[in-house]
């Protein structure tokens, strides 16, 4: 087997722990060596559907309190198992069912327009690895909790994957410029998007939906910004830290149509 695919770094909390870093180097692999077809399974071990149960008993209470009614109720109805971390090729068979999305894993990271216009063919790409279980509620890139918890739900949403499908085919076309503003107002609606439900803040985004901490702080803690699409495309963000600022859309529908209407807009202007 090839070995260090994954590089890690020095503080990563997987650097020192080599059974971690094989198994991250064998999930790499059959995302480097996938084409097409059932996803084939990664090795996960019983540390890691620990970690999982873990994230899970943490957020489950927060979701009823703190997610919108729109995406609380398709977390009810998706059908995510809660003891072991499931395998993409059975999230897939329930996500084509319900919105024709599928999920396609990738090693790590891959670059914003690419990662966005798969988005256009209704193709999320998703990681396969679980961090490191030595910090079950911290991960210094997007692991396969956030891509299940968070993104893969809000994907079985209808409006929620129009809107999905809709930003990739922005995104496909747009110049540098305009693919750099599409990316931030990814980032605060799909991925860090919150609404006002009777006078409360209510998550949306996938961000907020797989972590705890970024989870039962939003209503109060980061700046509350008013709901203005351009201004938001002009608003850089941190990935690396607790995010300090959220725009709060007047409710799940009004930041459905007001997203909608803006993308249309970035592709007349083409």
């Amino acid at each position: 087997m090839t070995t260090n695919i994954v590089q890690l770094a020095a503080d990563h909390p997987g650097f020192a722990d080599p059974a971690y870093r094989a198994r991250r180097d064998r999930i790499a692999e059959i995302a480097l060596g996938y084409r097409a077809g059932p996803i084939p399974d990664a090795p996960y071990v019983e540390s890691e559907h620990a970690v999982w149960r873990e994230v899970w008993s943490r957020l489950d209470p927060l979701h009823a309190r703190l997610v919108s009614r729109e995406v609380l109720a398709i977390l009810g109805e998706f059908p995510i198992d809660r003891e072991r971390v499931p395998q993409l090729a059975e999230i897939n068979r329930a996500l084509e069912r319900q919105s024709g999305f599928r999920l396609a894993p990738v090693a790590g990271l891959v670059p914003p327009r690419h990662f966005l216009a798969q988005l256009g063919e209704r193709v999320f790409l998703s990681t396969q690895y679980v961090r490191h279980p030595s910090r079950p509620f911290y991960t210094p890139e997007p692991d396969v909790i956030h891509e299940l918890v968070g993104h893969a739900p809000t994907l079985a949403h209808p409006a929620l994957a129009a809107l999905n499908q809709k930003f990739g085919h922005a995104a496909r076309i747009a110049d540098r410029p305009g693919l750099a503003r599409i990316e931030r107002v990814y980032w605060f609606t799909l991925e860090f998007g919150v609404c006002l439900e009777n006078g409360a803040i209510k998550a949306i985004g996938a961000g907020l939906l797989s972590s705890f901490g970024e989870l039962e702080r939003c209503p109060s803690a980061p700046t509350r910004l008013a709901w203005d699409l351009d201004r938001m495309a002009q608003t850089d963000y941190d990935t690396s830290r607790y995010q300090d600022r959220l725009f709060v859309a007047p409710s799940f529908a009004g930041m459905v149509a007001d997203v909608d209407a803006w993308l249309d807009a970035q592709t007349r202007g083409r």
